[in-house]
Protein backbone atom coordinates (compact mmCIF):
# COMPACT_ATOMS: atom_id res chain seq x y z
CA UNK A 1 0.00 0.00 0.00
CA UNK A 2 1.21 3.48 -0.73
CA UNK A 3 2.53 5.41 1.92
CA UNK A 4 3.38 9.05 1.61
CA UNK A 5 7.03 10.20 2.33
CA UNK A 6 8.47 6.85 2.16
CA UNK A 7 10.76 5.18 -0.61
CA UNK A 8 13.20 5.82 -2.26
CA UNK A 9 11.16 8.91 -3.89
CA UNK A 10 11.13 10.59 -0.98
CA UNK A 11 14.47 9.27 0.82
CA UNK A 12 16.48 9.66 -1.68
CA UNK A 13 15.36 12.22 -4.34
CA UNK A 14 12.70 14.45 -2.60
CA UNK A 15 14.37 17.94 -2.84
CA UNK A 16 13.35 19.67 0.16
CA UNK A 17 15.03 17.06 2.38
CA UNK A 18 18.00 18.15 1.14
CA UNK A 19 19.95 21.43 3.23
CA UNK A 20 20.68 24.54 1.18
CA UNK A 21 24.26 23.87 0.85
CA UNK A 22 23.53 20.38 -0.67
CA UNK A 23 21.06 21.96 -3.17
CA UNK A 24 23.65 24.78 -3.71
CA UNK A 25 26.90 22.30 -4.12
CA UNK A 26 25.05 19.64 -6.01
CA UNK A 27 25.32 19.21 -10.33
CA UNK A 28 22.34 20.37 -11.59
CA UNK A 29 23.35 21.11 -15.21
CA UNK A 30 21.96 17.33 -16.51
CA UNK A 31 19.42 17.48 -13.29
CA UNK A 32 15.55 17.45 -14.14
CA UNK A 33 12.99 18.20 -11.27
CA UNK A 34 9.47 17.15 -11.20
CA UNK A 35 6.53 19.21 -9.82
CA UNK A 36 3.45 17.34 -9.33
CA UNK A 37 0.66 19.14 -10.01
CA UNK A 38 -2.91 17.54 -8.77
CA UNK A 39 -6.43 18.89 -7.33
CA UNK A 40 -8.23 18.59 -4.52
CA UNK A 41 -12.00 17.91 -5.75
CA UNK A 42 -15.55 15.53 -5.59
CA UNK A 43 -14.89 12.22 -7.64
CA UNK A 44 -18.68 11.26 -6.71
CA UNK A 45 -19.67 9.42 -3.42
CA UNK A 46 -17.23 6.71 -4.08
CA UNK A 47 -13.66 8.09 -4.32
CA UNK A 48 -12.09 11.00 -2.10
CA UNK A 49 -12.00 14.33 -3.14
CA UNK A 50 -7.50 13.54 -2.87
CA UNK A 51 -8.39 11.22 -5.90
CA UNK A 52 -6.15 12.93 -8.60
CA UNK A 53 -3.39 13.91 -6.22
CA UNK A 54 -2.98 10.85 -4.42
CA UNK A 55 -2.49 8.76 -7.90
CA UNK A 56 -0.12 11.32 -9.14
CA UNK A 57 2.31 10.82 -5.71
CA UNK A 58 1.72 6.95 -5.67
CA UNK A 59 2.76 6.86 -9.63
CA UNK A 60 5.84 9.02 -8.91
CA UNK A 61 6.79 6.89 -5.86
CA UNK A 62 6.57 4.06 -7.74
CA UNK A 63 8.32 5.45 -10.85
CA UNK A 64 11.49 6.69 -9.05
CA UNK A 65 12.17 3.02 -7.79
CA UNK A 66 12.72 2.00 -11.16
CA UNK A 67 15.17 4.74 -12.14
CA UNK A 68 18.91 4.60 -11.93
CA UNK A 69 19.97 6.22 -8.63
CA UNK A 70 22.96 7.93 -10.51
CA UNK A 71 19.79 9.87 -12.83
CA UNK A 72 19.41 13.41 -11.35
CA UNK A 73 15.88 13.40 -10.91
CA UNK A 74 14.57 15.72 -8.09
CA UNK A 75 10.73 15.43 -6.83
CA UNK A 76 9.05 18.74 -5.24
CA UNK A 77 6.34 18.65 -3.11
CA UNK A 78 3.22 18.21 -4.73
CA UNK A 79 0.92 20.93 -5.51
CA UNK A 80 -2.21 19.09 -4.34
CA UNK A 81 -4.62 21.90 -5.72
CA UNK A 82 -5.29 23.16 -9.28
CA UNK A 83 -8.04 24.77 -11.06
CA UNK A 84 -11.46 22.49 -10.57
CA UNK A 85 -13.89 25.15 -11.43
CA UNK A 86 -15.53 22.73 -13.30
CA UNK A 87 -16.73 20.87 -10.02
CA UNK A 88 -17.39 24.30 -8.07
CA UNK A 89 -20.46 23.96 -5.94
CA UNK A 90 -19.87 20.87 -5.49
CA UNK A 91 -18.67 19.68 -1.73
CA UNK A 92 -15.06 18.72 -1.17
CA UNK A 93 -14.05 20.72 -3.95
CA UNK A 94 -11.46 23.33 -3.72
CA UNK A 95 -10.17 25.00 -6.25
CA UNK A 96 -7.18 27.70 -7.57
CA UNK A 97 -8.37 30.05 -10.14
CA UNK A 98 -6.11 30.35 -13.51
CA UNK A 99 -4.28 33.63 -12.25
CA UNK A 100 -3.05 31.75 -9.23
CA UNK A 101 -2.42 28.89 -10.80
CA UNK A 102 -0.05 30.84 -13.05
CA UNK A 103 1.34 32.55 -10.60
CA UNK A 104 2.37 29.73 -8.12
CA UNK A 105 3.90 27.45 -11.02
CA UNK A 106 5.88 30.39 -12.78
CA UNK A 107 6.92 31.37 -9.01
CA UNK A 108 8.22 28.00 -8.61
CA UNK A 109 9.92 28.21 -11.99
CA UNK A 110 11.83 31.17 -11.26
CA UNK A 111 12.76 29.71 -7.93
CA UNK A 112 14.44 27.08 -9.86
CA UNK A 113 16.29 28.99 -12.15
CA UNK A 114 17.43 31.17 -9.65
CA UNK A 115 19.02 28.05 -7.98
CA UNK A 116 20.28 27.40 -11.35
CA UNK A 117 18.36 24.29 -12.34
CA UNK A 118 17.62 24.07 -16.10
CA UNK A 119 14.81 21.34 -16.20
CA UNK A 120 11.28 21.42 -14.98
CA UNK A 121 8.48 18.82 -15.42
CA UNK A 122 4.97 19.69 -14.72
CA UNK A 123 3.59 16.44 -14.14
CA UNK A 124 -0.42 16.60 -13.72
CA UNK A 125 -3.00 14.10 -12.93
CA UNK A 126 -6.13 16.46 -13.30
CA UNK A 127 -7.42 17.04 -16.59
CA UNK A 128 -8.64 20.09 -16.05
CA UNK A 129 -5.26 21.38 -15.68
CA UNK A 130 -3.57 19.95 -18.78
CA UNK A 131 -4.44 23.03 -21.09
CA UNK A 132 -3.64 25.84 -18.49
CA UNK A 133 -0.05 23.65 -17.81
CA UNK A 134 0.69 23.99 -21.32
CA UNK A 135 0.14 27.61 -22.03
CA UNK A 136 1.95 27.78 -18.34
CA UNK A 137 5.38 25.68 -19.80
CA UNK A 138 5.68 27.91 -22.80
CA UNK A 139 5.25 31.06 -20.63
CA UNK A 140 7.91 29.96 -18.32
CA UNK A 141 10.31 28.91 -20.97
CA UNK A 142 10.34 32.27 -22.78
CA UNK A 143 10.30 33.91 -19.21
CA UNK A 144 12.90 32.62 -17.96
CA UNK A 145 14.63 30.02 -20.50
CA UNK A 146 13.95 26.54 -18.61
CA UNK A 147 13.22 23.54 -20.86
CA UNK A 148 9.73 22.60 -19.40
CA UNK A 149 8.22 19.31 -20.03
CA UNK A 150 3.79 18.15 -19.33
CA UNK A 151 3.10 15.57 -19.22
CA UNK A 152 -0.33 13.83 -17.54
CA UNK A 153 -0.22 9.87 -17.37
CA UNK A 154 -3.15 9.25 -18.15
CA UNK A 155 -2.60 10.16 -21.74
CA UNK A 156 0.69 7.02 -21.55
CA UNK A 157 -1.87 4.94 -23.20
CA UNK A 158 -1.23 1.51 -21.01
CA UNK A 159 -4.78 0.85 -20.20
CA UNK A 160 -6.65 0.21 -23.58
CA UNK A 161 -6.26 -3.64 -23.50
CA UNK A 162 -7.91 -3.53 -19.68
CA UNK A 163 -10.61 -0.74 -20.32
CA UNK A 164 -13.64 -1.09 -22.92
CA UNK A 165 -14.19 1.56 -25.86
CA UNK A 166 -16.56 3.62 -24.33
CA UNK A 167 -14.61 4.16 -20.96
CA UNK A 168 -11.40 4.91 -22.81
CA UNK A 169 -13.01 7.56 -24.68
CA UNK A 170 -15.86 8.66 -21.76
CA UNK A 171 -14.39 7.47 -18.64
CA UNK A 172 -13.24 10.93 -17.66
CA UNK A 173 -13.77 11.34 -13.91
CA UNK A 174 -14.07 8.66 -11.35
CA UNK A 175 -15.02 5.96 -13.36
CA UNK A 176 -12.99 2.59 -14.28
CA UNK A 177 -9.30 3.97 -14.44
CA UNK A 178 -9.32 5.95 -11.38
CA UNK A 179 -11.15 4.15 -9.25
CA UNK A 180 -8.85 1.12 -10.13
CA UNK A 181 -6.06 2.83 -9.32
CA UNK A 182 -7.40 4.14 -6.05
CA UNK A 183 -8.38 0.66 -4.79
CA UNK A 184 -4.85 -0.36 -5.17
CA UNK A 185 -3.09 2.70 -3.75
CA UNK A 186 -5.42 3.28 -0.66
CA UNK A 187 -8.46 0.51 -0.73
CA UNK A 188 -9.53 1.45 2.19
CA UNK A 189 -10.23 5.20 0.86
CA UNK A 190 -12.89 3.69 -1.49
CA UNK A 191 -16.52 3.42 -0.79
CA UNK A 192 -17.17 -0.04 -2.52
CA UNK A 193 -20.93 -0.17 -1.50
CA UNK A 194 -21.42 3.58 -3.77
CA UNK A 195 -19.74 2.47 -6.94
CA UNK A 196 -22.24 3.75 -9.96
CA UNK A 197 -21.79 4.09 -13.41
CA UNK A 198 -22.87 7.23 -15.09
CA UNK A 199 -21.80 7.94 -18.74
CA UNK A 200 -22.57 11.45 -20.53
CA UNK A 201 -25.02 10.55 -23.40
CA UNK A 202 -22.51 11.81 -26.44
CA UNK A 203 -22.75 8.63 -28.66
CA UNK A 204 -25.10 10.77 -30.64
CA UNK A 205 -22.38 12.69 -31.73
CA UNK A 206 -20.40 12.34 -35.45
CA UNK A 207 -17.57 15.00 -34.77
CA UNK A 208 -18.08 16.45 -30.55
CA UNK A 209 -16.04 15.01 -28.17
CA UNK A 210 -15.46 15.59 -24.69
CA UNK A 211 -12.05 15.24 -24.56
CA UNK A 212 -11.06 14.83 -27.90
CA UNK A 213 -10.24 17.50 -30.89
CA UNK A 214 -12.93 18.63 -31.42
CA UNK A 215 -14.00 20.01 -28.06
CA UNK A 216 -17.49 22.24 -26.35
CA UNK A 217 -17.08 23.75 -22.67
CA UNK A 218 -19.07 21.90 -19.72
CA UNK A 219 -19.03 21.71 -16.29
CA UNK A 220 -19.47 18.47 -14.77
CA UNK A 221 -22.94 19.08 -13.67
CA UNK A 222 -23.43 19.40 -17.19
CA UNK A 223 -22.37 16.07 -18.12
CA UNK A 224 -23.49 14.37 -14.64
CA UNK A 225 -25.54 13.51 -11.94
CA UNK A 226 -23.66 11.86 -9.59
CA UNK A 227 -20.19 13.87 -10.40
CA UNK A 228 -18.57 10.54 -12.24
CA UNK A 229 -18.35 10.15 -15.87
CA UNK A 230 -17.81 6.81 -16.52
CA UNK A 231 -18.17 2.71 -15.01
CA UNK A 232 -16.75 2.58 -11.95
CA UNK A 233 -18.39 -0.99 -11.37
CA UNK A 234 -16.03 -2.60 -13.49
CA UNK A 235 -13.10 -1.56 -11.40
CA UNK A 236 -10.86 -3.66 -9.30
CA UNK A 237 -7.56 -3.34 -7.44
CA UNK A 238 -6.11 -5.82 -9.66
CA UNK A 239 -6.32 -4.11 -12.66
CA UNK A 240 -5.32 -0.90 -10.91
CA UNK A 241 -1.74 -2.40 -9.71
CA UNK A 242 -1.81 -3.23 -13.58
CA UNK A 243 -2.22 0.12 -14.76
CA UNK A 244 -0.04 1.39 -11.74
CA UNK A 245 3.01 -0.68 -12.75
CA UNK A 246 2.64 -0.15 -16.31
CA UNK A 247 2.94 3.33 -16.22
CA UNK A 248 5.72 3.43 -13.64
CA UNK A 249 7.45 1.23 -16.42
CA UNK A 250 7.06 3.79 -19.05
CA UNK A 251 7.53 6.83 -17.36
CA UNK A 252 10.63 5.75 -15.93
CA UNK A 253 11.98 5.63 -19.22
CA UNK A 254 10.18 9.04 -20.02
CA UNK A 255 11.71 10.80 -17.31
CA UNK A 256 15.16 9.76 -18.26
CA UNK A 257 14.84 10.72 -21.53
CA UNK A 258 13.76 14.20 -20.41
CA UNK A 259 16.69 14.26 -17.93
CA UNK A 260 19.00 14.02 -21.49
CA UNK A 261 16.91 16.05 -23.44
CA UNK A 262 18.89 19.34 -24.81
CA UNK A 263 16.36 21.59 -26.76
CA UNK A 264 19.78 22.89 -28.63
CA UNK A 265 20.03 19.91 -29.73
CA UNK A 266 16.81 20.86 -31.91
CA UNK A 267 18.50 23.18 -34.43
CA UNK A 268 20.34 21.79 -37.63
CA UNK A 269 22.39 24.03 -40.01
CA UNK A 270 20.08 25.25 -42.55
CA UNK A 271 20.71 23.25 -46.15
CA UNK A 272 21.96 25.19 -49.31
CA UNK A 273 19.38 25.95 -51.78
CA UNK A 274 19.80 23.20 -54.35
CA UNK A 275 22.17 20.90 -52.18
CA UNK A 276 21.77 17.23 -51.65
CA UNK A 277 21.32 17.04 -47.69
Amino acid sequence: MFQRYEGEAWEKRFLPRLTSREIAEMEKEDALVILPVGAVEQHGAHLPVMTDSLIGEAILTRTLEKIDPEEQIWLLPPLSYGKSNEHIGMAGTISLSVSTLLAVVSDIAASLKASRFRRLLLFNTHGGNADLLNVIAREVRIANGLMVFCLSPGSLNVASDLVDDEELELGIHGGDFETSLVMAIKPGWVKRGLLVREVPCMHRFEFLSLEGSIRFAWKMADISASGIAGDATKASADKGEIILERISDVLSRVLVEMRRFEIGDLLQPSSPRGSDA
